[in-house]
């Protein structure tokens, strides 16, 4: 499949400089706590870790115990996990051709990496694919209400969340400290019909709040929804 460029090898410095050993806001202080406790509610012994950048959540994976496989297709990404993890596995591959046979792991992870996937239906059958019957898919990702929207200003000085054009799948460039990357917003109904479709059940949903950190981010994730994360176990 060609895929079109997402930016990713041209921000990938200014992305490890930005996520550092401890991970940005978002993973520190709202998904990590969630991510792991489903981790550590289920006795996984061989994980898969789709997009795994440089590495980060397979060197907790593996800290649980777990043994963990990052694929990354970014070079500078991978380049940068098999620095920090001499000893772990990162492999150059892509979610919609995964090199692995079924059922190969009994947990698929997918940390905030559904917003970067071009082919979605096709990327949900593989993740299904190398799933062992009864293993999970963990999946963190952007909440659609929020891909959809913005913060917008008013002349007082207040600010309001905006959504607009919901239903309307795209992708988009969106730019922060030096990185400049292409997400796509999808309708939430997107997600779920692949998910549904795959065969796969869900079993865990939540719409996780920060547990620190700026006050002021914080109220933001209060005012308007910013993540969730979902465990869909394999039949």
């Amino acid at each position: 499949m060609q895929t079109r460029d997402n930016g990713w090898e041209k921000s990938a410095s200014a992305w490890i400089s930005e996520i550092g050993e401890q991970g940005d806001y978002g993973r520190t202080y709202v998904l990590d706590t969630p991510m792991l406790e489903r981790v550590r509610s289920r006795s996984f012994g061989r994980a898969l870790d789709i997009g795994c950048g440089e590495g980060r959540f397979c060197r907790m994976l593996r800290a649980e115990g777990i043994v963990s496989v990052g694929i990354e297709p970014t070079p500078t990404l991978r380049d940068a996990a098999i620095a920090r993890d001499p000893s772990g596995t990162y492999l150059a591959a892509r979610a919609e051709t995964l090199p692995f046979a079924d059922g190969a792991f009994d947990l698929v992870v997918s940390y905030l990496t559904l917003i970067d996937i071009d082919g979605l239906e096709a990327d949900i059958a593989e993740m299904t694919r190398v799933l062992r019957p009864g293993g999970s898919l963990l999946i963190a990702n952007l909440n659609s209400f929020n891909t959809a929207g913005e913060w917008h200003e008013r002349d007082d000085g207040s600010r309001s969340f905006v959504l607009d054009n919901y239903m309307l799948a795209r992708s988009e460039w969106v730019s922060w400290r030096g990185i400049t990357i292409r997400n796509w917003h999808r309708p939430f109904s997107a997600y779920m019909k692949t998910l549904l479709n795959s065969g796969l059940r869900l079993i865990h949903f939540d719409e996780p709040l920060p547990t620190g950190g700026d006050p002021e981010r914080v109220r933001q994730h209060f005012r308007a929804p910013y993540f969730h994360v979902m465990e869909w176990q394999n039949r």
